[in-house]
């Protein structure tokens, strides 16, 4: 099981009135709400994760484990989108993704970004898309498990 998972807007909720808080690591702070949520699909379901976030070629994968870790997220194994070069949107990029690296059906997509409403319907039906400026919700960790859970 796998999750493709975006930070902006769905870990980090957007807020245009306040700056972000940053930890030692130089990196936002997620969202209490959102933790504990993605929290609960790894433990519930084993689920690894790919990184779809702009940021994901900022950091090595060995750095994304510790931003997870500091921010109290255990996952086994991190992954990312190959580096966004020709500056597709997250659409592109996620169709452009070799989902035969995932060597199975049951992944999820975890975002914001409403373009992903034009996905294919084999890739929207297992799209979960978060209010940006909400993030990642338990009512929306449910979605989450019952999509990963629907496949196995």
């Amino acid at each position: 099981m796998t999750i493709l998972l975006d930070i902006d807007g769905v870990m980090v909720p957007a807020s245009s009135w306040k700056r972000p808080e940053f930890l030692n690591d130089g990196f936002p702070a997620f969202s209490n709400i959102a933790v504990k949520a993605l929290e609960r699909i790894i433990s519930e379901t084993g689920a690894s994760m790919i990184l779809t976030t702009s940021h994901k070629s900022k950091y090595s994968i060995s750095e994304w484990h510790e931003i997870f870790k500091l921010r109290g997220i255990k996952v086994s194994t991190i992954d990312r989108l190959s580096e966004n070069s020709p500056e597709l949107s997250r659409k592109e990029e996620i169709l452009k993704w070799d989902f035969s690296k995932l060597n199975h059906k049951n992944f999820v997509i975890i975002d914001d970004d409403k373009s992903l409403n034009g996905l294919p319907v084999f890739l929207k039906d297992k799209l979960v898309l978060t209010s940006p400026l909400v993030g990642l919700t338990d009512e929306l960790a449910s979605q989450a498990i019952s999509i990963l859970i629907k496949e196995d």
